[in-house]
């Protein structure tokens, strides 16, 4: 991110402290757009580096603060189990690393992952239809999501082989009758497909007393997402957007920096 930096702590390398910084601005942008659930859900990062033994390292939220106090230094390292990795004056949430854990563990591509409760989202979770692929912003992923059945609260370790298999190599994912999640190599392309999943959900509930949708056929919605700017590396693969939104945030309240 092309951002001033505040300087790193003693003791912590330059890529954690980056790694750091561009989450906790990730979660500012979240605030911004109103995707917040209280101090719940999650936005986790893999550490380009290992921690002593070689094992992979992540970054979470801090259980019991808003996203909107999210900071670079207040962000909580933690192993593949979920144990804080360090010191930490904060604790985790149980329940909201054991979906980004088996994501993390199964799909080695999978370096961010984002969940999110919106109204939408959930609207569209819980409905027996699903995703209507019929709109401007479903239409663009066409062959990404995948669906998940409902097992309850998440925080069974068990529950991660059947998540799985079936999100198999999608990287949109509605959870049913709970939410959405996006997973991918970084924070810009994780992103830019969580904001394409959800708008597509609020256009579908805008609509949903409107009647029927107008059909895209598949071969249109295939060549929708071959098109989409956001997903494609030459066009910076949802990075510009996502610095675009960090900017925004950052004359909103630049503390994520700390």
């Amino acid at each position: 991110m092309n951002v001033m930096r505040t300087a790193r702590p003693a003791g912590m390398g330059e890529t954690e402290w980056q790694a750091r910084q561009d989450l906790a601005q990730c979660y500012r942008i979240f605030d911004l757009l109103g995707w917040t659930e209280l101090i719940y859900n999650h936005i986790t990062l893999r550490l380009p580096e290992t921690g002593p033994g070689g094992e992979p390292r992540f970054l979470i939220n801090p259980f019991g603060l808003h996203y909107s106090e999210v900071t670079a230094s207040n962000l909580v390292c933690i192993d593949l189990q979920g144990n804080v990795v360090g010191q930490s004056d904060w604790p985790v949430n149980p329940a909201g690393f054991t979906v980004h854990a088996a994501i993390h563990a199964g799909i080695p591509q999978a370096h961010c992952v984002m969940h999110t409760h919106t109204t939408a989202g959930v609207a569209v979770a819980c409905s027996q239809a699903g995703l209507s692929m019929d709109n401007f912003y479903s239409a663009q992923l066409h062959d990404k999501v995948a669906c998940h059945d409902f097992e309850g609260i998440t925080v069974h370790a068990e529950e991660g082989p059947r998540l799985l298999a079936a999100i198999g190599d999608r990287p949109a994912v509605i959870l049913r009758n709970h939410g959405l999640l996006t997973w991918g190599a970084d924070l810009p392309s994780a992103f830019a497909l969580l904001w394409t999943l959800n708008r597509a959900c609020e256009i579908q509930l805008a609509g949903a007393n409107l009647g029927p949708c107008i059909p895209i056929p598949e071969e249109i919605r295939a060549k929708c997402t071959r098109d989409a700017l956001q997903f494609d590396p030459r066009h910076g693969a949802g990075r510009n957007v996502f610095e675009a939104m960090g900017r925004l945030a950052d004359r909103r309240d630049p503390s994520w920096r700390s």
